[in-house]
């Protein structure tokens, strides 16, 4: 009890908290899903904190660009599975807290699985796709839903899907954004993002986790918290349930294929959706139609095998598998993992 209490003394000394809201960060289990610039300092502070159980899933490895902002890493951790280093790393920081590994991607086959062991889920991914899964999940399973997100010098957060008293729950991602995965916005290697701002908004991240578990009335439910760390300037917006969101399913996960596995892949048909100045300045082959021309050119498109289309980091790709999808729903359609930039690197 001694080690408990000098480790947890300066939190537990706060008014209000005390040993039994210690105890109930002990009892809590989060899943953080990536082990990226938001999730690095969002575990760090939670193990730190002396939450019970730490879930981290990613399936990507830890590649040299990331060194700037995902402090758990160095050097010589490169090419290691993200959420193995950081379970490890985070063990050693907090021998007493329990930290499970998840190292595979999250889809719609797994994700109700992984939710149902835990209390709250944290998100910090670079793209739309499991944002909205994972709100979708969190709605359907009645879990808060903890979200996080940063571009070159502006951040956001907020905690979704919160019950209320009225038993009701707070607005949840597609309240606040219906239309997100339809945008095209570059990610943290394409448009760049400030290495502190990660850190800011990731500690937010733990502390409305904390306040979520210790019974805090401020939350963010229903806000979104914003921060421009250029002029340091924050602001706070206040959100509505939108009346026409309804979430019945889980939406189809994209599936998406590596490059070692697409030079072994035959009887293929390749897709670059970038620009035309892209293809010419960089290509793998295959037809260039850019995604803004897509949908005009799918009723004069034929496939006679698996479609496999790519673009810098995924996210493009992953919006044209979905509008192949809908107008050729029997064929098998790939977006490339990570898109060429991980080639070009």
């Amino acid at each position: 009890m001694t080690d408990y209490f000098e480790r947890y003394h300066c939190q537990m000394a706060l008014p209000g908290f005390g040993k039994s809201a210690q105890q109930l960060l002990q009892k809590a289990r989060v899943l953080i899903v990536g082990a990226g610039g938001l999730g690095c300092p969002a575990a760090q502070y939670l193990a730190a904190a002396g939450i019970g159980t730490i879930c981290i899933a990613d399936d990507d490895t830890v590649a040299e660009s990331n060194l700037h902002r995902q402090l758990l890493y160095t050097p010589q951790d490169l090419g290691l599975l993200k959420a193995e280093v950081a379970s490890k790393k985070l063990q050693q920081q907090n021998p007493s807290a329990n930290l499970i590994s998840y190292p595979f991607r999250i889809t719609a086959s797994n994700i109700m699985e992984l939710i149902a062991e835990v209390d709250l889920v944290i998100e910090g991914t670079d793209n739309f796709e499991t944002k909205y899964l994972l709100n979708d999940a969190c709605v359907l399973s009645g879990r808060p839903l903890i979200y996080g997100a940063i571009y070159q010098y502006e951040g956001q957060m907020s905690i979704w899907n919160v019950l209320q008293q009225d038993g009701s729950y707070s607005p949840n991602y597609r309240d606040a954004f219906p239309d997100a995965e339809k945008a095209q916005v570059p990610n943290c290697a394409k448009g760049g993002v400030i290495p502190t701002l990660a850190g800011i908004v990731g500690c937010m991240q733990a502390n409305e986790a904390i306040k979520y578990f210790t019974g805090a009335e401020e939350l963010l439910a229903g806000k979104l918290w914003m921060i421009n760390a250029r002029d340091g300037s924050t602001r706070i917006i206040h959100l509505k349930k939108r009346p026409d969101v309804k979430i019945t399913e889980l939406p189809v996960t994209v599936a998406t294929i590596s490059f070692t596995d697409l030079q072994q892949a035959s009887n293929h048909q390749l897709i670059d959706v970038r620009t035309k100045k892209e293809h010419e300045h960089f290509n793998i082959g295959g037809k260039n139609i850019p995604l803004d021309e897509l949908s005009d050119h799918l009723d004069g498109l034929s496939f006679s095998g698996p479609v496999i289309c790519y673009c810098a980091s995924g996210s493009r790709s992953a919006i044209a598998v979905r509008l192949i999808k809908e107008h050729f729903p029997d064929v098998t359609v790939y977006s490339l993992k990570g898109g060429i930039e991980k080639i070009i690197t």
